[in-house]
């Protein structure tokens, strides 16, 4: 059987929109690790840039908000989700982004960042687990976590590149190869979700 090995694309979701958010500091420091790859192509989905109204009811303003965003999710063949933790899980307005959606998580893989206080934001990530599979997408096994997150960087990187550095490239590897697979399976046949 012969592989698709074109690459993947990859929409990276930057999930807070709190302000003065440390958000933009771990994707940029993500950005350089997907880059670094000929396998992936990634695209930005930034929660902040996306004025998705909360109550779901269609109107002029989520139609606009929708075309900017619906595309992007739809097109790419597999996602990572950089979230932070709050209160225990993960922000209202990444929840928002996911709920719009549905079709377009279908058969793809998600990979899973995280970051915050003690926990990393791990919890974070398990409750993120639990909604992408009620959408049928794969999360990858492994993740990348930041554990006090603000004082693991400086200058926008972290202090000991090693852990997050071996962590993503795991975890990249992974998500490349459930995007394959999955794309040339949702080729293949429909994906009858």
């Amino acid at each position: 059987m012969q592989t698709d090995t074109a690459p993947l694309h990859v929409a990276l979701v930057i999930g807070s929109n709190r302000h003065g958010r440390f958000g933009p500091v771990v994707a940029d420091w993500l950005l350089d690790r997907l880059r670094d790859r000929d396998d992936l192509v990634p695209e930005i989905v930034d929660v902040a840039e996306t004025d998705l109204p909360m109550t779901m009811a269609p109107s002029p303003e989520a139609t606009a908000a929708l075309a900017s965003v619906t595309p992007k999710l739809a097109s790419a063949d597999a996602f990572v989700v950089l979230t932070p933790e709050y209160n225990h899980s993960y922000p209202a307005g990444l929840k928002n982004l996911i709920d719009w959606h549905f079709t377009e998580w279908q058969a793809k893989p998600v990979a899973l960042v995280s970051y915050g206080g003690i926990s990393g934001g791990l919890r974070a990530v398990e409750h993120l687990r639990q909604v992408f599979a009620e959408l049928h997408a794969v999360t990858v096994r492994d993740t990348v976590s930041f554990h006090n997150a603000g004082g693991s960087f400086a200058d926008g990187r972290p202090k000991d590149p090693s852990g997050p550095d071996a962590a993503a490239k795991t975890m990249l590897d992974q998500l490349v190869w459930w995007g394959r697979v999955l794309r040339e399976g949702r080729a293949a046949m429909p994906y009858g979700g």
